[in-house]
C-alpha cells in the first residue's frame, strides 16, 4: 500500500510538462476512485513521485505537528525534500497565476469519510516547511 496525491486546478496548463526525475504529473478521471470525486476543479492529475506512487514525499500521518522545516530527529531522504519543494514550486505558479487549485493526499483505499480538509495559505508556509499530511485535503491559498 502507499500515498496518492492529487491535484485538481481550473488551470488548463499541461502539468506533464513539469515532470521531472522526482516528480510526475498524469492526467486522472475523477470517476475512477472514490477520494479524487472530493477535488474541487475541472482538471485533475495525479502526482506521482519517484517511487512512481505518491510515496517520495514529505508526508506525515497528522497534522499534530503541522508545517515544518526538517529536523534532525526526524530523519527524511534528500529526494524527499526536493520532490516536495518542485511539487510546492508548482503548486506556487499555479496559484501566482491566479489559478485555484487543491490537493488531496490520502493513504491508498481511504474513503471520502476519512478525509479532513484543510485551508493552506502557502503565503504562510515556505517552501521547505511544507509537507503532506495523509488523508487531507488541502484548499490551497497564496
Amino acid at each position: 500500500m502507499c500515498y496518492e496525491v492529487y491535484l485538481s486546478t481550473d488551470s488548463q496548463e499541461n502539468l506533464t510538462t513539469r515532470n521531472s526525475e522526482l516528480v510526475r504529473f498524469r492526467v486522472v478521471d475523477p470517476s475512477t476512485d472514490p477520494g479524487i470525486r472530493l477535488l474541487d476543479y475541472p482538471h485533475c492529475w495525479y502526482v506521482g513521485s519517484k517511487s512512481e506512487c505518491s510515496c517520495t514525499f514529505r508526508h506525515l500521518h497528522s497534522t499534530e505537528l503541522g508545517f515544518g522545516e526538517p529536523v534532525e530527529w526526524y530523519p527524511e531522504e534528500q529526494d524527499e525534500l526536493e520532490a516536495t519543494r518542485e511539487l510546492y514550486a508548482t503548486l506556487t505558479s499555479l496559484l501566482s497565476s491566479g489559478h485555484h487549485v487543491d490537493l488531496l493526499d490520502q493513504w491508498h483505499g481511504a474513503q471520502p469519510e476519512d478525509i479532513t480538509t484543510l485551508d493552506v495559505s502557502l503565503g504562510d508556509v515556505p517552501a521547505n516547511a511544507f509537507r503532506l499530511f495523509e488523508n487531507h485535503k488541502f484548499i490551497l491559498k497564496k
